[in-house]
């Protein structure tokens, strides 16, 4: 590594960025301590990246001048790369890339060669798709065998458990993509494969579909769904059968999602070297087997020329530092393909002989915030196009220039690769906007091209104390109207939203939205635009209110299809039986909804019931749980905790009596445990087999661990884990994944 400048600056971070770099980023000893500066991971990372530079002599940069741009650009949080690099650039281990995809062939040796890489990779700290289309379907003949084939969904599984065993860079289990193509003959089962909570908790799905079945979809026509091994129609399907039940599966949990195969493989650089048929855990990244991610982001918050605010919007931005950060940010990308360790030889060619790159950007709704426009906009949708058409086009001449410098990408092939009436390009794509959880709270900025879910939150520290968090946007907007204050914020906290808060000017109100305000035609509307001008893909969620319905989830869909979008993913507010993150405005939304569920008969109680009391510490104080038993099973529960008259008495109170209701109506009791087990509150305490999270999650613990401790553990779904296994907090649903707002936790890795 390259010496340490004397004058190199301190980076400015933000106390959340501080707690994430001390978690996730900064090395540790063998004792776990940390071990370096913010200021030595910048520089390590800086250093090493530039440090390939040497191999190039053509090169206009010195090793020392570009470390330091590179050292620049990170902490001034112009542009940052993926996670692996910032935690793995100039270490032994060096593996730099995010996500892979892997082939899953039609063999039991293909099979299990594909688990073993997949363990391998999130071992070294990636994420991996797959597809699983190869696969012969469930009772097709085996002829080595004579026996009978499982299908896809049966494999899916085996990766699903092998994923839990392998913790991802030592720290938490890898994420994974599972798609199967619309024609395959187990395409049902694939698509009701989550029905069943818990089930495969480590992947995201999604049904690849044809533009074939898309027109049969339209023309409300029949499709075949054709046996992969043998290439003979199994069946045909009403088309609009099988998309009604993708849409209903989307209304019930979004799970799967959908992808466009025949778009994306329009787009497909290399044709010559095979079809793409996955992509990466958040969708963003289409990959051909054996290729790697490789991305960062440009934070398009930190481009607004100073004195400038209002509708002038493209005036504003200062497109000549943009177009700098563009190039060197390409320039560092390539750099990393070379610098990264992979972690099988067959990765390293195929990245090399291709050189993909996917610069994104982070930080959109943040520069709309300070430019006062809103997101839900045509001049926001026009904004966001001419932004990532300029970092498409300059980037784009990045790779040129590069490939001038040290030549194109060794799979170059002017007769297939859509080259535009332009030389050479150095890396078959360019531009990818991918997820930024972690990214962009280390950037103190707004996540992807995704609209802010909350403007402040209350953030849990030690000793039970809180910190509020506002937007700086937003709080700087109230300060020189004159009304921020603490009272205002805790209001905002509550509500979610300052969009029935009719005390706020109505200008603030338009500006000031977030992902619930928008209508879901506007989320993707945002997805197309900057799709448009994006090689690869866009990572980002449409979100729905509660009390959406399927025709609106259909719409969405249909609509991304006419759009160009390569795919969509669409969450509705509260469709799982726990909600990730609930405002006010939600929950008496849904209790509307679901006063007109029918009930079921409840049992009478007995004249006398025998049970035990049970005390249990809570991060609330010392609750009783008494649980009355009927037959040698649970009957009714009843909770009572701190002085009588409390708030806090009274939810336990509450929550006894539904649970009550619950088990005497037939309920059994392991599904009320899956209801409110892991259930989040506001102070966890740790026990000696892990956290109580609340008193619902305290609740299910006696009631898992008295009645069904001869039983598997009862599963919690990903959207069901309402808070941060890490600190605590709440997690929000956006660019596909679950992700912590706090300390930048992911579900995808």
């Amino acid at each position: 590594m390259l010496a340490m400048p004397k004058d190199l600056p301190q980076p400015q971070v933000k106390p959340n960025a501080e707690v994430v770099l001390q978690k996730r980023y900064l090395r540790k000893d063998a004792d776990g301590n940390v071990s370096e500066t913010p200021r030595e991971l910048f520089w390590r990372v800086a250093s090493a990246i530039a440090a390939e530079e040497g191999r190039y002599a053509s090169s206009p940069w010195s090793v020392a001048s570009l470390a330091r741009e590179f050292y620049d650009l990170m902490t001034q949080w112009k542009f940052l790369p993926n996670s692996p690099t910032l935690m793995n650039a100039g270490t032994p281990l060096g593996q730099l890339s995010a996500c892979f995809v892997l082939p899953v062939g039609d063999s039991i040796e293909e099979i299990f060669d594909a688990v073993k890489y997949a363990a391998m990779i999130h071992k070294s700290g990636g994420g991996t798709g797959f597809s699983f289309s190869r696969l012969r379907p469930k009772a097709s003949r085996v002829g080595s065998t004579g026996g009978v084939a499982s299908g896809p969904v049966s494999f899916l599984r085996i990766f699903n458990t092998a994923t839990e065993q392998v913790k991802q860079g030592g720290t938490r289990r890898g994420a994974n993509m599972g798609i199967l193509r619309v024609d395959h003959p187990d395409i049902l089962e694939f698509i009701r494969a989550k029905e069943k909570e818990g089930e495969f908790n480590n992947f995201n799905l999604s049904v690849g579909l044809t533009e074939a079945f898309m027109q049969a979809v339209e023309d409300d026509g029949s499709y075949d769904l054709v046996a992969p091994h043998t290439g003979k129609v199994k069946e045909r399907r009403r088309a609009r059968e099988i998309f009604d039940l993708l849409v209903t599966k989307a209304w019930q949990s979004g799970d799967p999602g959908i992808v466009f195969l025949d778009r994306i493989n329009r787009d497909n650089p290399t044709p010559d070297q095979g079809e793409i048929e996955s992509t990466n855990p958040c969708g963003e990244q289409p990959l051909l087997s054996y290729e790697a991610c490789n991305l960062g982001s440009v934070n398009l918050a930190r481009f607004v020329l100073p004195g400038h605010k209002g509708s002038a919007g493209v005036e504003c931005i200062d497109w000549e530092e943009l177009a700098r950060v563009v190039h060197l940010a390409v320039r560092f990308l390539d750099n990393v393909i070379d610098a990264s360790r992979f972690p099988l030889e067959r990765i390293a060619e195929t990245v090399r002989r291709n050189r993909k790159i996917g610069l994104g950007v982070m930080g959109f709704a943040d520069l709309l915030y300070r430019l006062e426009i809103p997101y839900n906009s045509q001049e926001g949708l026009n904004l966001g196009e001419r932004l990532m058409a300029f970092v498409n086009d300059e980037g784009h001449k990045a790779s040129m220039s590069l490939a001038e410098e040290r030549g194109p990408f060794p799979a170059y092939d002017t007769s297939v690769f859509p080259a535009k009436g332009l030389g050479p390009y150095r890396n078959a794509t360019v531009t990818t906007i991918a997820p930024t959880g972690t990214l962009s709270i280390l950037a103190g900025c707004s996540s992807g091209v995704e609209p802010l879910f909350a403007l402040c939150f209350t953030r849990h520290i030690l000793d039970g104390e809180h910190l509020l968090e506002v937007n700086p946007w937003f709080e700087e907007a109230l300060g020189s109207a004159g009304l921020f204050s603490h009272e205002l914020m805790d209001s905002v906290v509550a509500r979610g939203s300052i969009k029935d808060m009719e005390a706020l000017p109505v200008h603030l109100r338009r500006v000031f939205v977030t992902a619930m305000d928008i209508e879901p035609v506007w989320h993707l509307r945002m997805q197309a635009a900057f799709q448009r001008h994006t090689d690869n893909a866009v990572s980002k969620t449409v979100n729905l209110p509660h009390s959406a319905t399927e025709e609106d989830i259909r719409n969405i869909y249909w609509l991304a299809y006419k759009e160009g979008c390569k795919g969509v993913t669409v969450y509705r507010d509260g469709c799982k039986s726990v909600q990730v993150l609930d405002t006010g405005e939600g929950q008496k939304e849904r209790k509307t909804a679901e006063m007109s569920m029918p009930t079921s008969g409840v049992r009478e109680r007995p004249d006398i019931v025998s049970g035990f009391t049970q005390r249990v510490t809570t991060g609330l104080g010392v609750m009783y749980l008494t649980v009355n038993e009927v037959d040698g099973r649970p009957f009714e529960v009843f909770a009572t905790i701190g002085k009588s008259g409390r708030s806090i008495t009274a939810k336990a109170e509450a929550i006894g009596r539904l649970v009550s209701l619950a088990l005497r109506s037939g309920v059994h009791v392991r599904d009320v445990v899956a209801q409110i087990k892991g259930i989040g509150g506001e102070h966890p305490v740790f026990r000696r087999k892990g956290l109580l999270l609340s008193i619902p999650d305290a609740i299910a613990w006696v009631l898992e661990r008295r009645y069904l401790k001869d039983e598997p553990p009862v599963g919690v779904t990903d959207l069901q884990e309402q808070s941060c296994p890490e600190c605590g907090e709440v997690l929000v649903f956006q660019e596909g994944c679950l992700i912590c707002p706090a300390c930048g936790f992911s579900r995808c890795g």
